[in-house]
C-alpha cells in the first residue's frame, strides 16, 4: 500500500513536488490543499500586465488543476488547512464550502510559502490600497486602472524588485507615479549603490518621482486611500501598490518545527525539517547560501521549484541533496538590464565577511562591430573574499542583454572558484556575441594583477 502523502500548498514550489513524485512514483498517493482558486502564478509577470506589455495574465499560469489531477493528485482548491496533528498525522482542513474534514499523511509537504508584510500602519485598510502577490491582486489592478478614470496619480510603497517593476508599470499606463522606500536607495539588497544609483536614474528620466529615506507614517481618507504621509511629506494618490516585502508563512509549523531567525521553517539539504516526516519547500522554508557558507532565507521562485524537487525525490527514495543556493535574479526597466548574484560588498559586509571587488566597464563586442546601437557597454563587478579570494557575488548591468554571464558566475560561487581560476577560464571568442578579451576575463585579470 502507498504512503500517504500530503502537499500544503501548490504553487510553484507544490507544483515541482507533485509532478516529481508523480513522475517517479506514478501510483503515488498525493493529496493536495490549497487556499487560493488557482496554483503556479508567475507573480513576476504581474507588472508586465498590469503594464499593460502583455494582454492578458492567462499564460501566467504553468500548470493546472486539470493537468495534476490527469497524472494522479487529489486537488482541494480553496480549502484551507486550520489545524495539523503532528503526533497522530492528520491534517484539517475547511473546504470552499465551509465543511470540514481531515486528511491522514505518511509523508507531509508544507508549500505554504510566504504573505505579504502587512505592518499596522494607520489608513492601510483603506480602499485602493493593494498588495502586490497573488493573480488577484494583478487582476484587480488591471480592472482598476481600465475601468477607473480618476486613478491619475498612483504611489509604490517599497523600491525592492517588486516596486520598482510595479512603478515601470503604472508608469507605461500614463500615470503619475511615486516610487518611495525607507531606505536611501532603491534595489538596496540587491545591488551595491554603483548600479543601483544609474537605475533610479533610468527611472527618474522617465517621469517617476523617486523618494527615497522616508518611512511611511499614515495612509489619509475617508474609505478610499487619497494620500500617503511619511516622516517627511504629503502624497496625494489615487492608489497605492504596498509592498514592502514578504514573509515566510510559519502558522501551521511555528508550534512544533524548529525554525529560522526570521520565523522561516529550518529544513536540511533534503528539504526535511526537525520532524522526519515533514518536508518543507519554497518561500515557508530556509535556503543553504553558498555565497556566505551557512543557512539563509531567500525567497525566489527559482528556489522554490528547486526545494520541490529536491524533497519530491527523497519522498519517492531517490536521495538528493541541494547544492545550495546563491540567489541570482535581475530586472528589466525601460531597457536597462541588471542581473545580479550572490553577494554585493555591502551585503557581504553585514555578514562579517570582509569582501573585494573588481569592477569594468567595456563594450560587448569589438569595436569593428559597429552595426549602430548594437554593440552597448557592459559594467561588471566581481566580488570575492579578501582571505581566499572566493568570487561570492556578480552584479552586471548593460542595455544588451548579457543576462546569461550570470549562470556561469553563479556556478562560480557555489563551486568556490578564486578570482585567479576565473581570471584564466577558457571563454570562446566569436566577434559577432563578444571580444578576445571579454569584460569577465579583464576584470578578473584586473584582480589578479593589481
Amino acid at each position: 500500500m502507498s504512503e500517504k502523502i500530503v502537499i500544503v500548498g501548490a504553487n510553484h514550489a507544490g507544483t515541482a513536488c507533485i509532478n516529481q513524485i508523480l513522475t517517479l512514483n506514478p501510483e503515488a498517493d498525493v493529496t493536495v490543499f490549497d487556499k487560493n482558486s488557482n496554483i503556479s502564478f508567475l507573480g513576476c509577470g504581474m507588472a508586465l500586465w498590469i503594464g499593460n506589455q502583455i494582454s492578458t495574465g492567462d499564460g501566467l499560469f504553468y500548470d493546472d488543476k486539470e493537468h495534476l489531477e490527469s497524472i494522479g493528485a487529489k486537488i482541494n482548491l480553496e480549502s484551507e488547512i486550520k489545524e495539523i496533528d503532528y503526533e497522530s498525522k492528520i491534517v484539517k482542513y475547511t473546504d470552499k464550502n465551509g465543511n470540514s474534514g481531515e486528511a491522514n499523511y505518511d509523508k507531509l509537504v508544507l508549500a505554504t510559502g510566504s504573505t505579504p508584510i502587512w505592518p499596522p500602519i494607520p489608513g492601510l485598510d483603506l480602499d485602493y490600497i493593494q498588495k502586490a502577490k497573488e493573480y488577484q491582486d494583478a487582476a484587480k489592478a488591471v480592472d482598476e486602472l481600465e475601468n477607473d478614470d480618476s486613478i491619475k496619480k498612483v504611489t509604490v510603497v517599497g523600491a525592492g524588485y517588486i516596486g520598482a517593476e510595479l512603478a515601470e508599470a503604472f508608469a507605461l499606463r500614463g500615470k503619475e507615479v511615486t516610487l518611495i522606500d525607507a531606505l536611501d536607495r532603491i534595489l538596496g539588497t540587491h545591488y551595491d549603490r554603483d548600479f543601483s544609483d544609474v537605475m533610479a536614474k533610468r527611472l527618474q528620466d522617465n517621469g517617476i518621482k523617486i523618494q527615497l529615506g522616508e518611512k511611511v507614517e499614515r495612509f489619509e481618507g475617508e474609505t478610499r486611500v487619497k494620500a500617503v504621509v511619511t516622516d517627511k511629506g504629503r502624497y496625494e494618490t489615487d492608489l497605492v501598490m504596498f509592498c514592502i516585502g514578504f514573509r515566510p508563512n510559519n502558522q501551521l509549523a511555528k508550534d512544533h518545527l524548529k525554525l529560522f531567525k526570521n520565523g522561516a521553517i529550518k529544513v536540511d539539504l533534503h528539504q526535511q525539517t526537525s520532524d522526519p516526516s515533514v518536508y518543507a519547500i519554497g518561500d515557508c522554508a530556509t535556503v543553504y547560501d553558498n555565497s556566505i557558507g551557512q543557512t539563509s532565507y531567500i525567497a525566489l521562485a527559482t528556489n522554490a521549484v528547486r526545494s520541490g524537487l529536491i524533497a519530491g525525490s527523497n519522498i519517492c527514495g531517490k536521495a538528493v541533496e541541494s547544492n545550495g543556493v546563491q540567489g541570482s535574479s535581475g530586472l528589466n526597466l525601460y531597457g536597462l538590464k541588471m542581473v545580479g548574484t550572490g553577494q554585493t560588498v555591502e551585503t557581504a559586509a553585514g555578514y562579517g565577511i570582509e569582501a573585494l571587488a573588481t569592477d569594468l566597464t567595456d563594450s560587448q563586442k569589438p569595436a569593428f562591430m559597429d552595426e549602430v546601437g548594437a554593440n552597448p557597454e557592459v559594467k561588471i563587478r566581481i566580488v570575492y573574499r579578501k582571505d581566499n579570494h572566493e568570487v561570492i557575488g556578480a552584479q552586471l548591468m548593460s542595455e544588451y542583454d548579457m543576462s546569461g554571464v550570470i549562470h556561469m558566475l553563479s556556478l562560480a560561487i557555489q563551486e568556490k572558484v578564486t578570482i585567479e581560476r576565473l581570471a584564466l577560464l577558457d571563454i570562446f571568442f566569436m566577434p559577432h556575441f563578444n571580444q578576445p578579451y571579454n569584460y569577465i576575463t579583464k576584470a578578473a585579470l584586473k584582480a589578479t594583477f593589481e
